[in-house]
């Protein structure tokens, strides 16, 4: 099973980041299970690839997002989240940590509303452009990530890059002709 993304027009020039993206939850569909919350979910783009995995998914997003959104929970991502504690198997959560201009909050929180021997699958960029100015905020290093992580909580952890060198440069060509 695969993760099936449709692509709006506008959004062509982001082809090579969204098949990196779909890899990725490939990857690590094995962690996802049970009751998923997927936080800033946008438009849901990948919800039926992960209710093959999960029981139940829950989008939660802010009520100001850019996206054509309807989550079932808004909440705004920086603050507390209207989530139970201990209520997630899994929580997702695929670039949207840049747009936060509270990271910290947001992990801890994760860790707050996942059960013990839940799993967070984030995704956060490293070379991408600013994108849905004027939030965005940051992009993160495999070490400044670790240690967010760490503060918030998390213990077993797993860092690494879904592309490099020849990927970025394609992205930015992309992104200087698109």
């Amino acid at each position: 099973m695969k993760p099936n993304r449709k692509h709006s027009n506008r959004n062509l020039h982001n082809w090579l980041i969204y098949n990196i993206g779909d890899k990725f939850l490939e990857k690590y569909s094995p962690f996802i299970r049970g009751k998923l919350y997927d936080l800033g979910c946008g438009e849901s783009p990948h919800k039926s690839f992960l209710l093959n995995f999960a029981s139940e998914y829950i989008g939660v997003d802010w009520d100001n997002t850019l996206h054509n959104a309807s989550p079932n929970i808004i909440s705004d991502l920086n603050k507390k989240i209207e989530v139970p504690d201990g209520s997630a198997d899994t929580v997702i959560s695929i670039g949207v940590i840049e747009h936060l201009n509270e990271p910290q909050q947001f992990l801890t929180e994760i860790h707050r509303i996942l059960k013990p021997k839940g799993n967070l699958i984030l995704q956060a960029p490293w070379q991408w452009q600013v994108h849905e100015a004027p939030h965005d905020y940051f992009r993160y290093s495999p070490y400044g990530l670790k240690h967010l992580l760490e503060k918030a909580g998390f213990t077993s952890i797993k860092i690494e890059a879904q592309s490099g060198y020849f990927t970025s440069a394609v992205l930015k060509f992309n992104y200087m002709t698109g």
